[in-house]
């Protein structure tokens, strides 16, 4: 509703991180969520070790503090588990995971390395098996963080890997509960159902969690009946607040967080937004809800941002778009010395 004038870290730590498949959505999260957002900042904080990237929710790669890292991991580590044995399982029966574990730590402590090169040294030791299924599994076996210049704006370069131990100089944390990382995904997602925390973090039976949790949780229902929480002190704006609009990068937070995501978007929409390889669209954003999606195209000097609408907007609408979309060209387009922007609409 109104960008904050949190610091980064406590930005990205207020989110439980940011999600980061690719390199470049997280600065345009935080762009669209902060005043006075510059790339450099983020940058600097990923190679002074302050904000680490690593799998955690989901499996998936998200950017997170380095307290994080070290704190969520071992919460996760069973989504981690899951993930291996859904994708790999087969190819890796009758494996000893543990020793493979250390050769995989003994390797990437020495120094970072892809997950290509990781898995042709281990083949060296395991001949038949898949490199890409030893790889994977140390990655899911072990807490790995994809070392610099992955993340950096600007920058190019595969994504070397090295422990989280190794990168941080600390152990991680022995907590497993998931207690307190509910209350914080409460704090920056809620209100929320049980099955939208899973959703979230990629972990099972968290109703019994939130049970326990309930004496110190707001009990709401939704349009269906289905129960929500929320902490007591968490702002719930009016239905008809207004809300500017908002681009959001490429697998945006907002959009995976939840379960029931017509909280933000239609379903009749999502086929334009979640494609059929994985990819989750940037969007656009008008009074809270994604009303189209937008790409970047840059030719020589000229920078063009082409927002492709799912239906009409009102005039009025479409000049506050507009306005917020030539402060996006700026912001990701710095270089170009024409910015444009073309409005489409979704046949």
């Amino acid at each position: 509703m109104e960008r904050s004038h949190l610091s980064i870290l406590d930005a990205v730590a207020h989110l439980i991180g940011l999600q980061a498949q690719a390199p470049n959505p997280p600065y345009i999260a935080l762009w669209t969520r902060l005043h006075h957002f510059h790339h450099e900042e983020l940058s600097q904080l990923i190679l002074d070790r302050s904000i680490v990237r690593m799998a955690l929710m989901r499996s998936t790669i998200h950017l997170v503090t380095a307290d994080d890292c070290l704190t969520l991991r071992p919460i996760l580590q069973s989504v981690q588990d899951r993930a291996l044995k859904g994708t790999f399982g087969k190819q890796l029966a009758e494996l000893d995971l543990n020793a493979l574990a250390a050769a995989g730590r003994a390797l990437l402590e020495e120094q970072p390395l892809t997950l290509g090169e990781l898995g042709k040294r281990l083949q060296a030791q395991w001949p038949g098996r898949s490199a890409a299924a030893l790889a994977n599994a140390v990655r899911c076996l072990l807490p790995l963080v994809q070392v610099p210049p992955r993340g950096i704006w600007g920058a190019s370069g595969q994504a070397a890997h090295t422990t989280a131990k190794a990168w941080l100089s600390q152990p991680l944390a022995k907590e497993q509960e998931p207690d307190a990382m509910l209350l914080r995904y409460l704090a920056a997602f809620g209100p929320a159902s049980v099955k939208d925390m899973q959703v979230w973090s990629g972990l099972t039976r968290l109703r019994e969690v939130i049970e326990r949790l309930r004496p110190s949780l707001l009990s709401l229902r939704d349009e269906q009946g289905c129960e929500l929480f929320d902490l007591p002190n968490a702002p719930r704006p009016e239905a008809g607040t207004p809300v500017p609009p908002r681009f959001l990068s490429e697998f945006d937070n907002m959009l995976l967080s939840y379960d029931d995501r017509t909280r933000i978007i239609r379903d009749e929409d999502k086929r334009l937004v979640f494609t059929d390889n994985g990819i989750i669209r940037a969007t656009l954003l008008v009074d809270g809800f994604v009303r189209g999606t937008w790409s970047l195209i840059q030719k020589r000097k000229t920078a063009t941002l082409t927002i492709n609408l799912f239906a009409p907007l009102s005039e009025s609408d479409q000049t506050e778009v507009a306005a917020e979309g030539i402060k996006l060209l700026e912001f990701i387009a710095a270089s170009s010395d024409t910015h444009d922007i073309q409005f489409t609409l979704s046949k």
